[in-house]
C-alpha cells in the first residue's frame, strides 16, 4: 500500500517478478501472478480486508500504518 495513492482502494502484491493489485472493497486482482500466489493472496485478503480498509484510510491521512500478519 502506498500514501496517497489513487483510488479506488486497493494494495499491491509481488512475487518473484510478478505483480499484481488487488481492490480493496471488490477482491478483484489486477496484473499477472502465478496462480498457486493468486491463491494465496486472495486468501489472506479474505481474512484481513477489514485491516486492509482501516490502513487504506490511514494511508490517505499520510498516518502510520499498521502491520497485518502476513500470508505464510
Amino acid at each position: 500500500m502506498h500514501y496517497r495513492d489513487h483510488a479506488p482502494p486497493h494494495f499491491h502484491a509481488t512475487y518473484g517478478d510478478y505483480d499484481i493489485t488487488v481492490d480493496i472493497e471488490t477482491g478483484v486482482a489486477d496484473g499477472r501472478f502465478t496462480r498457486r500466489a493468486l491463491v494465496a493472496v486472495l486468501e489472506w485478503f479474505e481474512q484481513h480486508q477489514d485491516e486492509l480498509r482501516e490502513n487504506w484510510e490511514r494511508a490517505q491521512r499520510e498516518e502510520m500504518l499498521e502491520n497485518i500478519e502476513p500470508t505464510e
